[in-house]
C-alpha cells in the first residue's frame, strides 16, 4: 500500500470519529502541527510508536488501516502473542504450573479485569 493511501485512510478515519484533526491531536496529546505535517507529507516519517498509538485509539489495523473489531485490539494481540510465545517455550510441567498460577490470579479481585 502506498504511503499516500495510508495517510488518506488515516485522515479519513480521524475525521469519521472526531470533529477535527485538531480535536484528535489534543485528545492524543500530539502537537497539532506534528499531526498535520504527517498527514500532509505522509506518515512514514512519523515515529512508529506514535502511529501505533493513533491506530490503537482509532481502532484500526496499523498494517492496512482497516477497522478492527472490539475484541481485536492491537495491544491485546501483542500481549497474547507474548504470553503464548513464552508458554510454548515451557515443558509440560512448566505449562501446568503457568496455568495453575494464572488460574490463581484470575480468582483474586486485585488481578481481574
Amino acid at each position: 500500500m502506498e504511503d499516500k493511501n495510508k495517510t488518506q485512510l488515516l485522515k479519513e478515519s480521524i475525521l469519521s470519529q472526531y470533529k477535527s484533526v485538531r480535536q484528535f491531536a489534543a485528545e492524543m496529546g500530539i502537537p497539532y502541527s506534528t499531526l498535520v505535517t504527517a498527514l500532509d507529507r505522509g506518515i512514514d516519517g512519523m515515529a512508529y510508536s506514535t502511529v501505533i498509538s493513533i491506530c490503537e485509539r482509532l481502532a484500526i489495523n496499523p498494517v492496512n488501516f482497516a477497522p478492527m473489531s472490539d475484541g481485536d485490539r492491537l495491544s491485546e494481540q501483542i500481549t497474547t502473542r507474548q504470553v503464548m510465545g513464552l508458554y510454548h517455550k515451557l515443558n509440560q510441567e512448566g505449562r501446568r504450573k503457568a496455568l495453575d498460577y494464572m488460574d490463581d490470579l484470575s480468582m483474586a479481585d486485585k488481578y481481574t479485569a
